[in-house]
């Protein structure tokens, strides 16, 4: 299943990482462990974001992905499906003949 994982990581903890490399080394080893389809980095409600976009194998898979954001980055986090403008399309035109 498509999801997004949404995260606010703490502004104090990423600095320390931004400072030591480990932010940086620890955003790859999630996008390594994910694979995602597209992954974005900025700002949200004022604190460093990421949004990243993978195929969800299982749901027992969101605790160890969350455990790293939340342990090194004090991270806030939204795991929500979502989908892309094909499947939309297609959930669209299946509403429609039912």
């Amino acid at each position: 299943m498509r999801v997004m994982l949404r995260a606010h990581l703490d502004t104090a903890t990423t600095n320390e990482g931004i400072k030591s490399g480990a932010l940086t080394q620890g955003m790859k080893d999630l996008i390594d462990k994910v694979k995602p389809e597209a992954a974005y980095f900025g700002l949200h409600e004022g604190v460093r974001s990421c949004w990243i976009v993978f195929d969800l194998k299982d749901s027992t898979d969101v605790p160890a992905l969350a455990w790293d954001l939340f342990m090194k980055y004090n991270a806030e986090i939204e795991v929500a499906p979502v989908m892309n403008a094909a499947d939309m399309q297609k959930a669209l035109g299946a509403l429609m003949s039912s």
